[in-house]
């Protein structure tokens, strides 16, 4: 990279940290340091929740779907618009009006006041375990984009500075300082798509004529996709929107009912079609740039294959001039951070309140439990890094994180919220039937029916087990 390309990223980076040290020195307490302070605006929510639902794996992750199948990709982040605004009506005003009467902190903290403390540790620690493995898939993306445009810098290392930078301001900033660089991060990532990706990268590869020569009518059209995937996808994604830790403490941290709406409207209309059209388009480049030859000279050719998720990296690195590179580097790094950020904290709330506090019982003052909390987040964050350092595929690695958390804890949380009677046993048992059936079908790779995800089949079981038990029990009362 040029010396130029480096000065920009120097300064993206000291932005970064900067905004991070500036927060540290304003939070006075856990309030600050998870949920803002309740204080913040729908604009700075909004855009922070799409920063981080369409960060760095999404994105390394929609230019592989791109690069696999065209604009068909984009179909996962529709599925994100309708998680968003359905969540917008039907979970938020109850929500929001329970996080003001009794000053939550986290997501497990509704099982406590629906259920019992045991239910509550049991989702504390399901999402505590799928959020370090949220953070996990964004500094592997990260590391995936730095390795592939630092050529001078290895895996390892380029893992080790992605981790390091995201852990530190993440540590010690809190809330606030992720929120805040999520909306920097954000138009950033933006402008470098809109004003500098797409268009020299569509000039580069030859335009619409070498796209059509190059690749089949297919990846032009919205239907190069089995209903299967889809459905995979949304069986995913629109749950975690009613179980997702980083996004109930940014319905905390809304100034009002109102404005978490709001915000919650603006993310999904980002989410698709804007960022999910803009992520598959440049994934289709690189598969053109790729089967042109394009990527020859740096060892990526037709024989040796490349990485779906390799190719959108490998393209700016080929076509952005000198400048710009370090620009459109900067945009999509910051990606990276904004998603991986929001996934620390929320790991670390998970640790810190649902865990820790439950079964040690201790007793701080303000800034004992504003330290500790900082000494946790660092933790995870050096956890999570160890953790992606094993791990190979980002979209899949992140998607597997989804799914463990959305069967374990979809059930569970909608009786509460909806129905009448939540029953505690059953919903512990359901926790447990859920996620570890995803994760033994997972593990065991089986040939599932209609190629359905494994997710439908643990929320499924979730289900089963958790109306059972209640039957069962309400069967033998005297």
């Amino acid at each position: 990279m040029h010396i130029i390309d480096i000065f920009i990223f120097i300064i993206y980076f000291a932005l970064m940290l900067g905004v991070g040290i500036y927060f540290f020195k304003k939070n006075e307490n856990i309030e600050d340091y998870y949920i803002g302070g309740r204080a913040l605006g729908s604009w700075h929510i909004g855009l922070s929740v799409v920063a981080t639902d369409v960060g760095g794996g999404f994105s390394i992750g929609l230019g592989g779907l791109g690069f696999a199948l065209g604009l068909s990709g984009s179909w996962m982040l529709f599925t994100g618009l309708i998680g968003a605004w359905l969540s917008a009506v039907v979970l938020i005003p109850i929500v929001s009006k329970l996080s003001v009467k009794h000053q939550f902190f986290t997501f497990p903290q509704l099982f406590e006041h629906f259920y019992n403390g045991k239910v509550a540790l049991i989702a504390g620690i399901i999402s505590a375990i799928g959020y370090i493995g949220f953070t996990s898939s964004q500094l592997l993306a990260g590391a995936k984009l730095a390795s592939a445009t630092f050529v001078e810098i290895d895996f390892t290392w380029a893992l080790i500075i992605m981790g390091v930078i995201a852990v530190v301001y993440t540590g010690i900033g809190g809330m606030k300082a992720v929120i805040y660089t999520d909306t920097i991060q954000w138009i950033i990532l933006m402008s470098g798509l809109v004003f500098v990706g797409i268009p020299i990268s569509y000039y580069a590869i030859g335009g619409i004529e070498t796209i059509k020569a190059t690749l089949g009518p297919e990846f032009l059209s919205l239907g190069n996709i089995r209903w299967q995937q889809i459905v995979n996808w949304g069986v995913t994604i629109i749950p975690i929107w009613f179980v997702g830790m980083t996004l109930y403490q940014r319905i905390y941290a809304s100034k009002s009912e109102k404005q978490a709406r709001k915000a919650w409207f603006i993310a999904g209309l980002f989410e698709w079609p804007l960022m999910a059209f803009m992520g598959v388009t440049l994934g289709m480049f690189s598969r053109v740039a790729f089967e042109t030859g394009m990527f020859n000279e740096i060892g990526y050719n037709l024989s040796t294959g490349i990485d779906p998720e390799m190719g959108l990296p490998v393209l700016l690195n080929t076509v952005l001039p000198v400048g710009l590179m370090g620009l459109m580097l900067s945009a999509y790094f910051s990606a990276v951070l904004s998603t991986a950020d929001s996934c620390l904290m929320a790991a670390s709330g998970n640790v810190q309140t649902d865990i820790l506090s439950k079964i040690f019982k201790f007793k701080q003052d303000r800034k004992s439990q504003l330290l500790a909390s900082q000494i946790v987040t660092l933790s995870i964050g050096a956890l999570a890094l160890l953790l992606a350092s094993f791990m190979t595929n980002v979209l899949e690695l992140m998607l597997y994180s989804y799914a463990f958390m959305v069967s374990g804890l979809f059930i569970p949380i909608l009786v509460a919220l909806y129905g009448k009677k939540p029953n505690s046993l059953a919903a512990i048992l359901s926790m447990i039937i859920g996620g570890t059936t995803t994760v033994v079908l997972i593990v065991l790779k089986l040939d599932l029916p209609f190629g359905l995800d494994a997710n439908i089949f643990g929320i499924s079981a979730s289900a089963f087990v958790y109306f059972s038990v209640t039957y069962m029990l309400f069967k033998t009362k005297p």
